[in-house]
């Protein structure tokens, strides 16, 4: 992430629960994602985990970009 938008999104997190949250929801996506990269297999079950979680954080980062294109103008 562009640290214009890390600075942008420290100013309004206070404010806006809603960036709040999604910012804490991408950070837990982010560290499930590395525990999974670290094991040398995955079962299928866990494979598709693994798939959820990576369309769930892009989706929340799409929304995280969205409010951030609002504050930028």
């Amino acid at each position: 992430m562009d640290p214009r938008d890390e600075t942008l999104i420290n100013q309004l997190v206070g404010d806006n629960p809603d960036l709040q949250s999604l910012v804490a929801d991408h950070q837990d996506y982010e560290r499930r994602l590395e525990e999974m990269n670290k094991r040398p297999y995955l079962s299928p079950e866990e494979d598709l985990e693994r798939k959820k979680i990576q369309k769930a954080k892009l989706a929340g980062k799409d929304k995280i970009e969205r409010i951030l294109a609002a504050h930028r103008n």
